[in-house]
This record gives structure tokens, C-alpha cells and sequence, in this order.
């Protein structure tokens, strides 16, 4: 997203306008094709906004038992299964009715009592502006907003990921109620793998690991749902949905000249099995998403939306998906109309139809599927089969329950948003998230009482608007890092250093003659959208214009080390701070929402013990060389090609995956582990064959060879923190296509100083001890595998 031609008629926010990347790709050779189109949705919206009005105090819904007219229909039945009622609803539309649904701005129906109806919300990091489903200009005027995704994920925290979910979802709820929403369907989570440091969109993941990108996408999307973590109570009833999107292998946005909207991804089906397919196949089988994106991209030549062995074989089939596919906005008519891949317009409806997808972001369903019917090309049962879809999500939302209010969430309202609880959330997750990448000779924490001054110096030290990265909406409040700063520190110089971040101009003298009359300097520098973003990929992994100069300069002349705070959301090149004896720590931020500025001041200080660690490698600046294109994630060594990800790039690091420092200092040991040899053979013949098919060993062989580990670790500092455990595994003589390690498990304990605690993890070889091989079948190696918590190493023998 965002790619469509229609008119947004809700009133925005300056953050709403800011947010929105890029609603405006349509290449000249399409505009005629759009403008009728483009002239009917403003009718539609037009037609929607009259209906529903801006200051509506009752959300739309359907089956008023009030109405004598529509109460006697069969969908209206809430003790029926929702799949009778949805085929009864579907089987009363005329076919110009059932095609109207079909696209993300669906019309009301009056005579059914059916009222409009908006697929396409947002709520990436809170209930966000960017979608036209909410309207912030109401009883409701900010939602809380959580930091950006990568940040969020460096806390390497399950449950404080699905509280955050959690909290989105019934302020979404909350909107809908308030009579602010004419669309409970919210765009996310975004889990596509950050493979290539430069995608400017990476910053609305949770990184470049698959397991936690997979767990990322469960946490969530049950908090959003309204999904108890022990399983779900509500037997199908939906808080909010969520949708997990770019499915898939979608990770390129614009680098040079190659856009995503034409780009065909050449991925093998090793890396297919191993990395680019693992969270999504979470996301459905252990969140039960009930929404599904499909990418702009070609995957092997295919168009992820016209791909039936993507969305059906694989989704609906394998995975077991029960929800609606939406295209990304104008997926399909890029099909036809940029990637030529479909014959005409009609062809390219019949493809994505065919394919399993069940709406349209945009207008080509609209325009073209009835030309498609008439020409014989589609069956009209495939336009039923995707209605059912859409139908039965908007059942479990209770969108045809009658009054919402009786609903099991609707006595959530306008006082459940911006809580107190949800704010100090939103302050928890930037606290838990912020990594410290260097500190020598212990500069930080800052003494309260020794500070007597202080320079707060950098474009992103007051800078509101870049605390919250992309897809956001306006804020129950805004804390900058200077602010947050001001709380502790009367005397406070403040400049920015440069005109923007970009930072062509820099005030490099002034800056330095601040530096030397305090007694400690803070530089808050770094990235905002205007470097990296939805549409716009990095070129460069160094910091823009003359922030290195500037920094170098100011830390040169400081009295005392300086403290360098960076706001990005990808990597940043900064081995010359790593060695920069002037610069005595760093901090990264991401993008750390509305609360950023006090979580950073409160770590500064000393409040809270940092304990973050990266979810991406940072690489250095020379990574550029490789082509953005290239989809491979295994290195291939007589071409010179390094690979991607901590899983396979063996190169030089800036800053390795999970690498975060602590004011304290914790020591791990493997406490227990409950088998050192796994017989996954069936005699005790020596095994001959170097590995095995997962699917030939049988699940109840796995499950009885699974793994108990239990790591002890001791808060050997001085400060209680929070600290993330991560536990890897390597193989011991790696064969082709293994990984250099993978993340195995991970979990967070809470330890005063001196404590010790056990963090207990459960280990499946059949899922954990794994690879892929050449055709993407998951294969488990015999051979000495090696378990690695920090320094210490426990060796466990495979036998298959």
C-alpha cells in the first residue's frame, strides 16, 4: 500500500497527512482507464460519508431487530452457524449487488437493510489515520500510538507484543462504537522479512528473523482479535481483525527504478520453505488471522494475487486459513495494466477470483468482472465463494447482530482510548525496546545530581512527528527526546544541528560552541520518513548530508563523552562511533511513539536499565554492492555473493543480530537439559543417510524426542533490568544450506541485581533442528548440533 485512486473524504490530522506515503502511483497510460472509475468513487464515498455523517454517534450495522422488514432474514439468525447465514445473505444479491462487495469501498445495500462498508483500516502501531475505515474528527481524537514494529520487537517480548495487539484492538472497537469507523478490518501486521537493510519499509516489521517475526504475527493478531493467549474464548467472535500482509516474499519498494509493482521476486523454494514462508504460516495456524494480504510483486514470474497455489493450495489448504484476501490497493490492476501478465482487464479479474482472493483495494473488480461473466470467462460462483469470505468476517465482527451495543465488546468506548493503562503500555514497550549499542567506561547512566548542564543537539531531538515513524495516527500525546530530557535537566541548550534531517546545511560552529559550555551533550540524530519509507528505499547505509561531520565535530570539542542517540528504523553504518573515543555511548531508538522521548530520558538517567537487543544485523556501508534484487538468502561463495541475515551472511557486522548492552552484567548456564543424543531412527543401527525428512519421521516420533533446555542466568550488576534470553543453535560441521545459527527460542526475565532465575525452553528437533533443502522440504540433519546461550555452549547429537 498505498497505490489507489480513490478520495479519502475523512477529515485528517497533520500526522494523517504526513503518514500517508504514497497515495498517488498511478502511471499516466492508467489515468483514463481510472477516471470513470475514479468518478464513481467519489459518489460512493460521498454516498458514505452523508450516510454515516462525522460526528455519528451510532456505528452502521445490519439486522435491526427493530426493523420488521429485515428481521425475518435468515442471515439476521445469530444462533445459525455464520456460514448458513452468509450463504443465505449471498444467495438473495442481485449479481450487480454481489459485485458491488467485491472491491474494499463496499456499497450499502438498503434494501437488505445492509449498510456501506470499508475494508481498509490501519492500525500498524495503533489505530492509525492512513486507511479510510476510522475517522479521528469525532468523540475520538487520538488513539494511543505504540512504538514503530522494529523497535516494539527488540524487546524480544511475546506477551508484551499480543498487550499491545490487545489494547489496539478495542481502541479499534472503541472507534467503531463511538461511531467513528465504517470498517473494523485493519491492514496488519506487516511481516515480511527485513532482508535487505535498505528497504524503507522495514521499519514496520518485527525484523529479519522468521521465528520471531512468526511469533510477532501470533501475539498480535490474537491481542487485535480479542483472542485470549490461552486459546480463545470467544468461539469465532471477532474484537477487531487483523490482516497479515505482504503475502509474500515482498520486500522491495523502489530501488533503482525497479518498483514493487512490477518487480518479479526470484526465490527458491528453500528459502521460500525456510524464510519468507514460516510467518505467515504462523500467523494462520497459531493467530487465526482472519485476513490475508496479497503482495504487488511477481513471485517466480506470478503475481502474488493471481497465484492459486499461494492463496488456495498453500493458505487455505495447508495452513487451514478461514478468513478473506484482500489485494493490495491496486494489485490488480497492475496485473494487466503494468505487469502485463494478464491479456486484459477481464483476465486479470478472472485470474485473482480464480486464484482464492476475495477483494479488490481499488476499483478493477467493479469495473471488469462483469464484462468477465458475460464473456463466459468467470463463473459466478467464484464472486459467491469470495462473498462468503467477506460476509462471514464482517458475522464475527457482530456487524449483523443488530444494535452493536449488545455485542460482547460493545460496551467498549470512547473512555477505553488514550487510558492511562494504554499510555503507560505505550511507555513500557519504548522502554523494553531501546537497545544500547556501546557505553565505554560506564558514561551512562547520567548522574541526576551531577548534571547541571546540558546540550540537546540534532534535527530529531524535538522532532514529534519522527518518534512515530509510518502509518500512524494522531497521538494521545507527544513526549520528545528533549522534553523528556527537560524533566531531568533544568539548564538545557537546545539545537538542531541541522535545517532537517537530511542535513545538506549544518550549524556545525554553533553546535560546537553549545558543546563546550555544558557538562554533557546528548546528539539525537539519525533517520525519519524522509530517508526511508513506504516507496522509497535507501541508496546509502551511512547517516545523510553532514550528521557524521556534525557529530564528530560536537564530540571533539564536548568536555566529556557525548551521547549519541540514533532514531531509524533500518541499520545505520556508524563504525566510526563504534571507535570514536569521543563518543562514550549509544543509544537506538527506532521510531518510539508517543512516550520515546521519556523512556529515553528515564534510560539516560538511569530510571530504567535498557535492555533491547537488535532484531537485524547492522552491515556495514559496502553492503550496498549487493544487488537489492536478489532474493537469495544463502551465500554463494565462488560469486563473491555474502548472503542475508544472521542466518547466512558470514561477512563483516556493524552490529550483530541480538546484540544489546545492559547497565548490568548477566552471566547464563545450561541448567538442565533433558537429552544430549535424539534417536530419531527406528533401530539402533548406525545410521547411513546424512538427513531426513521431516514429513517420513511421523509426528508422534517428534513429539516424543522433543527437548527440554532450562538456562540459568544472574544479574551480576548493580541495577535491576529486564533482560531478553535468546537461545540459538548451530551446527557443528554446517553442510550446504545450513544456517551460520538460528534463533531456537527466546524470553525475558525480570532480575534484581544479584538474582538468578531459570528461563525454561522446549525444544521440537522435527521444527527446531531443521533446514531446508533444495526443493523447500524441511530436513533434519544427524550430526553434533550445538546449543548457544550467549558464551555457553551445549552440544546435542542428532541420529536419524
Amino acid at each position: 500500500m498505498i497505490r489507489t485512486s480513490m478520495i479519502n473524504l475523512t477529515v485528517l490530522s497533520p500526522t494523517s497527512i504526513t503518514s500517508s506515503p504514497c497515495s498517488a502511483f498511478i502511471s499516466s497510460s492508467q489515468r483514463s482507464q481510472h477516471r470513470m472509475g475514479f468518478l464513481q468513487s467519489i459518489s460512493l464515498v460521498i454516498l458514505l460519508f452523508l450516510l454515516h455523517g462525522t460526528e455519528s454517534t451510532l456505528p452502521p450495522f445490519a439486522c435491526d431487530s427493530s426493523n420488521p422488514s429485515t428481521k425475518s432474514f435468515t442471515f439476521c439468525e445469530t444462533s445459525l452457524p455464520i456460514l448458513k447465514r452468509a450463504r443465505d445473505l449471498v444467495s438473495r444479491l442481485t449479481l450487480d449487488e454481489k459485485i458491488s462487495q467485491l472491491v474494499n469501498a463496499a456499497p450499502p445495500i438498503p434494501r437488505l437493510g445492509i449498510p456501506g462498508y470499508e475494508w481498509w483500516s490501519e492500525a500498524l502501531h495503533g489505530v492509525a489515520s492512513v486507511g479510510r475505515g476510522v475517522h479521528f474528527n469525532g468523540t475520538i481524537r487520538a488513539a494511543t500510538s505504540f512504538p514503530q514494529v522494529i523497535l516494539t520487537a527488540a524487546s524480544f517480548d511475546v506477551h508484551l507484543w499480543y498487550r499491545v495487539g490487545q489494547v489496539i484492538g478495542i481502541e479499534a472497537r472503541a472507534m467503531y462504537n463511538a461511531g467513528q469507523a465504517i470498517g473494523m478490518t485493519f491492514w496488519s501486521p506487516n511481516i515480511n522479512i527485513f532482508r535487505d537493510p535498505r528497504w524503507g519499509r522495514g521499519q514496520e516489521t518485527p525484523g529479519e528473523d522468521p521465528s520471531v517475526t512468526g511469533k510477532y504475527a501470533m501475539a498480535y493478531v490474537r491481542g487485535v482479535q480479542g483472542d485470549s493467549f490461552e486459546g480463545g474464548k470467544l468461539k469465532g467472535h471477532l474484537m477487531a481483525s487483523a490482516c497479515c500482509k505482504h503475502f509474500t516474499a515482498y520486500d522491495l519498494d523502489l530501488w533503482r527504478g525497479v518498483s514493487r509493482f512490477v518487480f518479479d521476486a526470484r526465490v527458491t523454494l528453500q528459502d521460500l520453505a525456510d524464510t519468507y514462508q514460516p510467518p505467515f504460516q504462523s500467523c494462520i495456524e497459531h493467530g487465526r488471522a482472519s485476513g490475508i494480504m496479497c503482495a504487488y510483486n511477481r513471485v517466480n514470474g506470478i503475481p502474488s494475487c493471481a497465484d492459486y497455489d499461494l492463496l488456495s493450495k498453500t493458505a487455505r489448504g495447508q495452513w487451514g486459513f478461514h478468513g478473506y484476501i484482500t489485494s493490495d490497493c491496486d494489485a490488480v490492476s497492475i496485473i494487466h495494466d503494468d505487469q502485463r501478465y494478464a491479456k486484459s482487464p477481464e483476465d486479470a479479474v478472472v485470474d485473482v477470483l480464480k486464484a482464492g482472493m476475495d477483494v479488490n483495494c481499488g476499483l478493477y473488480l467493479q469495473e471488469h468482472t462483469k464484462k468477465a461473466i458475460e464473456l463466459k470467462k468467470l463463473p459466478e460462483s467464484e464472486i459467491d465463494r469470495a462473498l462468503h469470505n467477506l460476509f462471514s468476517v464482517r458475522m464475527r465482527l457482530g456487524l449483523f447482530n443488530g444494535n452493536p451495543v449488545e455485542l460482547p465488546f460493545g460496551k467498549i468506548g470512547p473512555d477505553h482510548v488514550c487510558t492511562k493503562k494504554h499510555q503507560a503500555l505505550a511507555l513500557e514497550a519504548a522502554r523494553n525496546g531501546i537497545v544500547l549499542l556501546k557505553n565505554s567506561a560506564r558514561l551512562l547512566p547520567l548522574s541526576k545530581k551531577r548534571t547541571s548542564s546540558l546540550a540537546v543537539i540534532g534535527p530529531n531531538a524535538h522532532s514529534p512527528q519522527t518518534l512515530l515513524g509510518n502509518y500512524a495516527g494522531p497521538p494521545c500525546t507527544s513526549v520528545t527526546p528533549l522534553q523528556g530530557l527537560q524533566s531531568y535537566v533544568k539548564n538545557i541548550i537546545y539545537h538542531p544541528g541541522c535545517n532537517v534531517v537530511h542535513c545538506s546545511s549544518a550549524a556545525i560552529d554553533k553546535a560546537v560552541k553549545i558543546a563546550k559550555g555544558v557538562d554533557y551533550v546528548v546528539l539525537v540524530m539519525g533517520l525519519d520518513q524522509s530517508e526511508e519509507s513506504e516507496g522509497h528505499d535507501r541508496e546509502r547505509l551511512e547517516l545523510p548530508g553532514k550528521q557524521q561531520e556534525l557529530i564528530t565535530s560536537v564530540a571533539r570539542a564536548a568536555k566529556k563523552q557525548v551521547v549519541l542517540v540514533l532514531l531509524s528504523g533500518g541499520p545505520v553504518d556508524i563504525s566510526w562511533a563504534k571507535h570514536d573515543g569521543n563518543i562514550g555511548s549509544i543509544l537506538w531508538a527506532g521510531y518510539p511513539g508517543e512516550a520515546g522521548g521519556t523512556a529515553l530520558a528515564e534510560i539516560i538517567f538511569g530510571d530504567h536499565n535498557p535492555g533491547g537487543r537488535l532484531p537485524v544485523t547492522w552491515y556495514p556501508r559496502d553492503f550496498v554492492k549487493v544487488p537489492m534484487t536478489d532474493m537469495r538468502m544463502r551465500p554463494v561463495p565462488s560469486s563473491g555473493y555474502p548472503g542475508r541475515t544472521y542466518r547466512f551472511y558470514k561477512g563483516e557486522k556493524v552490529f550483530e543480530f541480538g546484540y544489546g548492552l545492559s547497565y548490568s552484567y548477566y552471566a547464563y548456564e545450561f541448567s538442565s537439559v533433558s537429552q544430549s543424543m535424539v534417536q530419531l531412527n527406528q533401530s539402533s543401527a548406525t545410521p547411513t543417510v546424512e538427513y531426513k525428512l521431516v514429513s517420513e519421521l511421523g509426528e508422534e516420533l517428534c513429539k516424543r524426542n522433543k527437548i527440554s533446555v532450562t538456562v540459568g542466568v544472574k544479574n551480576k550488576g548493580e541495577m535491576a533490568g529486564k533482560h531478553p534470553v535468546l537461545l540459538f543453535v548451530r551446527k557443528e560441521r554446517p553442510s550446504h544450506g545450513s544456517p551460520v545459527k538460528q534463533l531456537v527460542g527466546f524470553g525475558s526475565v525480570n532480575l534484581n541485581a544479584g538474582e538468578r532465575a531459570e528461563v525454561e525452553f522446549e525444544l521440537s528437533p522435527c521444527e527446531h533442528l531443521t533446514r531446508a533443502n533444495e526443493v523447500g522440504m524441511m530436513v533434519i540433519e544427524q550430526g553434533l548440533h550445538v546449543l548457544v546461550v550467549g558464551d555457553e555452549e551445549y552440544p546435542v547429537t542428532i541420529a536419524v
